[in-house]
């Protein structure tokens, strides 16, 4: 239930200019939403099934959003938990988190054929992984324990791999020769924290190594940026993404870091509580990097038939990275295409 309009108060030194005018207004974050790699991976998933038919298999949900997983299946995808669950001479995709070797040996095994969407960006990583591992550094992996990204990247290099989660787990690491350690990160964390991380690391480590390039994706890092400005001006902030989705639960916690008087994630504009709003002149709307455009529009929507019609964008950088479609599928397109043509 909306509640009661209020007598405006007056003003106060720093106070918001659409809060103290009864204003109502949405800053709306600029980029938001889809990211390359993301975009990839829900339309290999996409393309497979036009041509290969139903069902084709995915491992794990092919990215962290409800809607996203549920319109799949839909169309005819199936998820699966272990690679063991997809029936032999089957179809699997691997998801944009990335797999560990020993999945793609289980594939083998399986006679399966894949299509492989982990994100470029993440198989930086992964090619990282093995690098240092073969140079016999001992690599302190930045990441949380169990998200699927980790788990495919520590099975690059496990007998070298520590999982290092957050500034707090520093002084738990031990390595073998203080000279020879480098640092590698999951790569949707919050800039700051892995900043942070690093800082703690170096002071018991001066001579840890960074990777050549920073391992948090462009698309994490930019929709923090929105966030940060984002967060200095809005009452409340409501971030679209489901609560798997690691990089949407960061920015929760950066619109909150940036000054946020409150900061909530929704999958669907349903989830929003009106209470939410109360004494709220601005409204901050951003959605994580696997959030298709259409779960924003209704949150705005929502929004609107509350009072709070007046849209700003608030654009923090511009995003034009596309990335090709999986090598497989590529394959299996092309010459599908050249038999067409020569039928």
């Amino acid at each position: 239930m909306t509640s009661s309009p209020r007598p405006t108060p007056a003003a106060t030194p720093g106070e918001d200019a659409s809060h103290r005018s009864g204003r109502r207004k949405v800053l709306l974050a600029a980029p938001r939403g889809y990211c390359a790699g993301v975009d990839r991976a829900v339309i290999a998933v996409e393309k497979a099934l036009e041509q290969y038919g139903a069902p084709v298999y995915v491992r794990h949900e092919i990215v962290h959003n409800k809607y996203v997983v549920k319109t799949l299946e839909k169309k005819g995808a199936i998820f699966v938990d272990e690679t063991e669950e997809v029936p032999e001479g089957n179809i699997v995709i691997f998801s944009a988190h990335g797999v560990a070797p020993v999945v793609h040996d289980e594939a083998k095994r399986g006679k399966l054929a894949t299509i492989d969407a982990t994100c470029p960006l993440v198989t930086k990583v992964h090619k990282e992984a093995v690098r240092y591992a073969k140079e016999d550094y001992d690599i302190l992996l930045i990441g949380h324990e169990g998200h699927e990204e980790v788990i495919g990247t520590s099975g690059e290099a496990p007998e070298h791999i520590t999982l290092v989660d957050g500034p707090d787990d520093v002084s738990n690491v031990e390595v073998r020769d203080p000279d020879k350690v480098v640092w590698l990160s999951q790569t949707t964390l919050s800039v700051d924290e892995t900043m942070e991380t690093v800082d703690a690391l170096k002071g018991r480590y001066p001579n840890l190594l960074s990777p050549p390039s920073d391992d948090i994706c462009y698309a994490t890092q930019n929709r923090q940026t929105a966030v940060k400005q984002m967060g200095a001006e809005a009452d409340l902030v409501i971030v679209v993404g489901s609560k798997n989705s690691s990089n949407s639960v960061r920015l929760v916690e950066v619109a909150l870091g940036a000054g946020a008087r409150d900061a909530h994630l929704v999958d669907y504009a349903e989830e929003i509580d009106e209470a939410w709003l109360e004494g709220v002149g601005t409204v901050g709307v951003t959605s994580g990097a696997s959030v298709p455009e259409v779960l924003v529009d209704g949150v705005l929507e929502w929004l609107a038939a509350r009072g709070y019609e007046d849209v700003e964008t608030l654009k923090a950088a511009e995003e034009s990275i596309h990335f090709s479609l999986p090598k497989e599928l590529r394959r299996d397109l092309r010459a599908e295409a050249k038999a067409a043509t020569e039928g």
